[in-house]
């Protein structure tokens, strides 16, 4: 499957091969997780009979903030193929509020049941709480797009740097297919000038953020910031926006900080901010290690999931809970 490629040939193969396996399995409940898997998936399931299928929204994405002819034409048949995919749902699951209510008001889903989960869950097993550095060492983990707001977090460095030239900003993520991706030529004056480094891609974000003092995700929108999560599974403050997604993972000014979208400006204060109020900084970390522990834990993520497809009993999920 690929996820953004807008080839109809590929898709509909991708959508006979969904359809084979589910027919093949005599599968009895579909879980759907991301937008191709959800409006072909979805709608394979309904062919074939499954009596039971859930789909999980895990962002609006960046498709729906395309511009101009081809940008409005994708958007409609997305937004088509979302609504016959979401008629076939017995429940839809948002992980945020603002995209339940965006595509309620687009008309995508009509009457069906919706729930709104604490994104997709950490294992907190995996990822570990680590020893605050003492350097000012900021970092943005993510697929380099516009839409993550890569570039106010170079702009922001750049201010940042001007004031405090020992702290460190770096940036660690690939490159991508979607359209709102950048190109390495558009870093090229920050890394050359020495404003951020880059870090490159990489399967295990761990070692990176246990090198971290602040984590920064200037975005645009999410579903619900894994990367921001993963960070602060590990006891990092976080600076993040205040867009759907992204809000709902800090308490502003108790484990990090909410600024304006696209506000480079703000988002250079708050570092500064960071960098000369070390000691709260530290408060924060341990605030934000909390809030994880609280709402993210994979564990009761999936037992939330599990509850509202009646795939666990009342009494099933509390001994469940004591045994761990």
């Amino acid at each position: 499957m690929e996820k953004n490629g807008t080839n109809p040939l590929k898709d509909i193969k991708t959508f006979i091969r969904m359809y084979s396996i589910v027919n093949l399995e005599n599968v009895d409940i579909v879980f759907a997780y991301q937008a191709k898997a959800v409006v072909y998936g979805c709608v394979a399931a309904k062919i074939a009979k499954v009596e039971k299928i859930y789909a999980l929204i895990t962002g609006a994405g960046s498709v729906f903030n395309l511009e101009g002819f081809k940008g409005n034409l994708i958007k409609k048949i997305l937004s088509l193929q979302y609504k016959i995919a979401l008629s076939c749902c017995n429940c839809i699951f948002f992980q945020n509020m603002d995209n339940e209510i965006m595509f309620k008001k687009m008309e995508l889903v009509k009457g069906q049941n919706t729930y709104i989960v604490n994104g997709s869950g950490i294992n907190l097993n995996y990822f570990t709480p680590q020893p605050l550095p003492k350097d000012d060492v900021f970092l943005f983990i993510g697929r380099l797009l516009r839409d993550k707001g890569i570039l106010e977090y170079l702009k922001a460095a750049r201010i940042v740097k001007s004031k405090y030239p020992n702290a460190k900003f770096q940036v660690l993520g690939p490159f991508d297919t979607n359209p709102t991706t950048i190109e390495i030529k558009d870093m090229e004056p920050y890394i050359k000038k020495g404003y951020i480094e880059y870090l490159g891609a990489t399967d295990d974000v761990r070692p990176f953020l246990k090198e971290c003092s602040v984590f920064v995700l200037p975005s645009y929108h999410e579903g619900r910031s894994r990367s921001t999560i993963e960070a602060m599974a590990i006891g990092r403050p976080i600076i993040t926006t205040d867009a759907p997604g992204c809000r709902e993972t800090i308490i502003d000014g108790v484990n990090g900080f909410l600024v304006p979208v696209k506000d480079v400006k703000a988002l250079a204060e708050k570092m500064i901010w960071m960098i000369e109020n070390k000691e709260i900084r530290e408060k924060m970390a341990r605030e934000s290690l909390k809030i994880c522990q609280d709402r993210y834990d994979v564990n009761k993520v999936n037992k939330d999931l599990l509850k509202v497809m009646n795939l666990y009993t009342p009494n099933e999920i509390v001994n469940n809970s004591a045994k761990n």
